[in-house]
Formats: C-alpha cells, sequence, structure tokens
C-alpha cells in the first residue's frame, strides 16, 4: 500500500471501532455517522490505489465508488449499504434531521449498518490490496 492508501484506510478502521464503542454507548446516531465516515474514507483509499490524484472531496458514497470503478463489482447487499449509509453523513449534522433520524435509529438497526460497513469494509481494503 502507497503511503496515501495506508493513511485513509488507517482512519477507515479508527473509525470503524468507534462506531463499535459508540454502539456500546448506546449513541446511535453516531454509530450510523461513523459508518459512513468508514465507507467514504475506504473508497478514498481504494481510489488512491488506482490514481494519482487526490481523491474527489466529497462525501458521496455512490460517487465515490463510481470514480473507482468500484460500483458496477458491488453485489446489491453492498449497495443497499451505500444507500442506508449516504444520508447518515449529511442528517446527523442538522437539527432538524437529527430527530427524524433518531427515531429511525435503534441498537438492532445499528447492529445490522454496523455489520454491513465492517463487510463492506473489509471487501475494499481486499480489494486494495
Amino acid at each position: 500500500m502507497t503511503g496515501k492508501q495506508t493513511y485513509w484506510f488507517e482512519m477507515a478502521e479508527y473509525d470503524l471501532e468507534t462506531a463499535k464503542v459508540m454502539l456500546t454507548g448506546k449513541r446511535f446516531l453516531y454509530v450510523g455517522f461513523m459508518c459512513h465516515q468508514v465507507v467514504e474514507k475506504a473508497l478514498k483509499g481504494y481510489f488512491s490505489r488506482i490514481s494519482e490524484v487526490t481523491p474527489p472531496y466529497t462525501h458521496n458514497l455512490t460517487l465515490l465508488a463510481k470514480k473507482s470503478s468500484l460500483y458496477d463489482t458491488l453485489s446489491n447487499e453492498q449497495i443497499d449499504i451505500l444507500d442506508t449509509l449516504e444520508p447518515l453523513n449529511i442528517e446527523a449534522r442538522y437539527p432538524t434531521h437529527k430527530e427524524k433520524l433518531l427515531e429511525s435509529l435503534n441498537e438492532d438497526k445499528c447492529k445490522e449498518i454496523l455489520e454491513g460497513t465492517e463487510n463492506l469494509f473489509i471487501w475494499i481494503k481486499m480489494k486494495s490490496s
């Protein structure tokens, strides 16, 4: 792995551990937010593997997957994870969205999101080696 790749994947691993801590502490809003961060950083790490340019300055997971040429290789389950995570980055930041989002995130849902995130992270990391 290159230095850029290592940076992104180490940050993604840190965020994954943070998401697990947030789940233990029942901070469900931040489980979703951190899971989004994990996949975003993993995709940027993969992008760093295939390109000399800086990864796109975006939080849009679908766009990052497409720019990384990974989107067409994702399973339906992996695309579902991207779709689930996509709004968790932005909506977690704004008060009008927080309440609605908190209502949809419970422990079981967060465990499901975390498991899907971890599986997708592992898959992207394997593609990068």
